[in-house]
């Protein structure tokens, strides 16, 4: 079975063709519980995201900051596998249509064997795969895989990222570039780093056409706004895992993301 990389690419196009950037949010999958997780990116996408990253938790997450940490924690101590990642995009693919990807570190992949992880993932329905830690100099035997199973490999580049290595990773990735807006960690903000528009130019300038979204850092309409004017796709991780763990209970974080959903999508049609 072919994984959905086509219909990530038609779904940030289908934004593009409608004059503004693409919403892609991120939540854990087994936070706070595998079927709360679920029901918390279906309330995403219900709430206008277009996209959804689902985290495999990881105990040493050395991109994310401590709100996504935090979250990590809880779904490991759950008990949460890669079974329950693939199931989880399992059901939310299947309920919304939507391109679900999983971000993940390259350990619970290389553990785990790339020929199997691409297989149920694309089984799974899932359209890729983002990996921060995987360079691309050594990423030739999962990209083999990845594309033999139609699933994106979309990197991480961030500020510090020379334009011939720009150029490297926008030749090998696939479905959009991940640009972090500054260097650091994941969590929100009181603004976006004014590195993030002049990281998406340079990326763009590589020629390959790949979209580029920009994460780290957003975390209102007003931010998601600003880098909706420059970028292909915004995306949205702390704020949402946030907005969970503040909820007193599971159905009112779903609410939660929900409501911050539909605020972030409004964010992301007014460009300023």
């Amino acid at each position: 079975m072919s994984g959905n990389i086509q219909l990530l690419s038609d779904t940030l196009a289908a934004a593009r063709s409608e004059g503004r950037s693409a919403l892609i949010a991120y939540l854990p999958a087994g936070f706070p519980t595998v079927d709360g997780g679920i029901e918390a990116i279906k309330a995403v996408i219900d709430g206008g995201a277009d996209v959804v990253e689902v985290g495999l938790p990881h105990s040493d997450p050395v991109l994310d900051g401590p709100v996504i940490q935090t979250a990590d924690d809880i779904a490991l101590r759950g008990g949460v596998k890669i079974a329950d990642v693939m199931r989880t995009v399992r059901e939310a693919h299947a309920a919304t249509g939507k391109p679900i990807l999983v971000m993940t570190y390259w350990n619970p992949i290389d553990r785990y064997g790339v020929e199997r992880f691409t297989a149920e993932l694309a089984e799974a329905g899932g359209a890729g795969c983002i990996l921060p830690d995987l360079p691309v100099q050594e990423s030739a035997l999962w990209r083999e895989h990845a594309e033999k199973h139609g699933l994106a490999t979309v990197f991480v580049v961030a500020p510090s990222s020379k334009d011939e290595r720009l150029a490297q990773i926008t030749a090998a990735g696939s479905g959009f570039v991940y640009a972090a807006s500054l260097m650091g960690v994941t969590g929100t903000r009181a603004s976006v780093s004014n590195q993030a528009q002049d990281l998406v130019e340079r990326t763009r300038a590589t020629g390959t056409g790949l979209p580029v979204c920009v994460g780290l850092g957003v975390s209102n309409p007003a931010q998601a706004a600003e880098v909706a004017g420059f970028a292909d796709g915004v995306i949205v991780g702390s704020a949402f895992v946030k907005a969970m763990l503040d909820a007193p209970d599971e159905a009112a974080g779903v609410e939660a993301v929900r409501a911050l959903a539909g605020d972030l999508a409004k964010g992301v049609r007014r460009q300023a």
